[in-house]
């Protein structure tokens, strides 16, 4: 029987616990450590009975991890990654990977010339549902992808602002949440070569936005929209239509649409629609949706993470993946501070 792993979590905010809930549940890693300096840290440690330290060297000197979940801000990825790899220590470092394009090609680069394994947390493309809807573009059923749409519409709380550092540069949700709906895209349907876009803060007034519109150029010739809004009361998001998140109330609406030049695939549901006989707007559809287990992305995360450590297998997103993840997120600013059209 393999021993499990041994991994700390760094960082006991709303994502930080959730990783630690999950690594504490999981057969195959073993949660022996929280690194977080505040009270909060204490508390989840205490909660899932590992040990408590306030950084790095304190818990490389009282528990030894082998490997280091960072969920910290966004703003000291950079800085907590280079840490790990620093210590030799294997680190997943939650999306984005740093909250700048040269700073995330530093933490890449020195993992790289350590030979120390690095990942980013974008947890989606661990979820059953997105490795079925690339099955599902990747086998022709939809013929050419050739256009996509994406929406992360919802509206988050006042108090969740009450934290100085989520109304900060680096902090809005272009960088926090359609990073996902980003790399979902590209998983889904490859390279980013150009970006257009624009945002606004008309409602908050915040340094960071509050809505996004993009536009989406892919090295394929397909185009998609992404938008986001998190002020606005509405059901059409992955957090809201997935179920992926028990936190969030569930809607049987769909997220993300596209289209290809033999039929359409809408998520989450799968629905694959197809022409009967000729294609045509003419022609009633044919309807299909495959079934899937349901599991959770997270918990799949931390098992392909202990896996990675092992040597058992490559990680399914690693820095550089989340790296270009974050070329395009930054195309994105880029393009909304300019007006223009910004090519990768």
């Amino acid at each position: 029987m393999t021993a499990p792993v041994r991994l700390a979590v760094m960082g006991a905010g709303l994502i930080g616990k959730r990783h630690a809930m999950h690594v504490h549940a999981s057969d195959e890693a073993e949660l022996v450590c929280v690194i977080d300096p505040t009270p909060a840290g204490e508390a989840v440690a205490r909660e899932f009975g590992s040990i408590w330290a306030r950084d790095l060297d304190d818990a490389l000197q009282k528990a030894r991890p082998e490997g280091v979940i960072v969920a910290t801000p966004n703003q000291i990825h950079m800085q907590n990654g280079l840490d790990c790899i620093a210590a030799g220590i294997p680190a997943l470092v939650e999306k984005p990977l740093c909250d700048s394009v040269a700073d995330a090609e530093r933490l890449v680069s020195a993992a790289e010339a350590a030979g120390v394994v690095l990942l980013t947390g974008h947890h989606r493309r661990h979820n059953l549902l997105m490795q079925k809807a690339r099955e599902i573009i990747d086998s022709g059923a939809i013929g050419t992808p050739i256009v996509a749409n994406a929406m992360f519409w919802l509206h988050k709380p006042d108090d969740y602002f009450d934290v100085a550092w989520r109304r900060e540069k680096g902090a809005g949700p272009v960088f926090l949440n359609l990073i996902h709906d980003v790399d979902n895209l590209r998983y889904l349907l490859g390279d980013v070569v150009a970006v257009t876009a624009r945002e606004s803060n008309a409602v908050r007034g915040n340094a960071v936005e509050e809505t996004a519109v993009i536009l989406l150029e892919f090295a394929s010739g397909a185009l998609a929209t992404a938008s986001v809004c998190d002020s606005t009361v509405a059901p059409w998001s992955w957090e809201m239509t997935t179920g992926e998140n028990p936190a969030y109330p569930r809607s049987e609406e769909h997220c993300y649409l596209i289209g290809g030049t033999h039929g359409s695939l809408a998520l989450p549901s799968l629905d694959l629609r197809t022409a009967q006989g000729a294609r045509s707007w003419y022609s009633p559809f044919d309807l299909q949706r495959p079934g899937i287990p349901n599991e959770d992305p997270l918990a799949r995360q931390v098992t392909q993470f202990a896996r990675v450590i092992r040597g058992q297998e490559p990680p399914l997103v690693s820095g550089r993946e989340g790296l270009e993840t974050l070329r395009v997120i930054e195309a994105v600013k880029r393009s909304a501070a300019s007006g223009g059209r910004v090519t990768l």
